[in-house]
């Protein structure tokens, strides 16, 4: 019987979206949350039947880099929260646009 292979490049590549978008508010969370399940899902089916599936440590790894990738998101987006909430949105706004003056954008 043939192995199959798990292909992660889905996963990383959904987790390296997620990480690069942590940036706009944390709303990586998205994609890196996806990446997660997947890898999960695929990960729980290499657990339970190992002999059919060839090098099952790759999926474990692009579980571990999404679930990082998704930590950091959600530490992200709560500190958004919390500036929103603190500061206000009106607040904010107007720093972004004295930053942007300031650097001439």
């Amino acid at each position: 019987m043939e192995k199959q292979k798990l292909n992660s490049t889905v996963v990383y590549i959904l987790s390296i979206v997620g990480f690069l978008c942590c940036c706009f508010g944390g709303l990586g969370v998205i994609p890196a949350g996806i990446a997660y399940f997947m890898a999960n899902g695929k990960n729980k089916a290499a657990m339970a039947n190992p002999e059919l599936y060839e090098n099952p440590s790759a999926m474990r790894t692009a579980k571990i880099v999404a679930l990082v990738v998704v930590i950091i998101n959600v530490i992200y987006l709560a500190l958004t929260v919390y500036r929103i909430a603190t500061v206000g949105w009106d607040e904010m706004m107007q720093q972004s646009q004295m930053q942007m003056e300031q650097y001439g954008m």
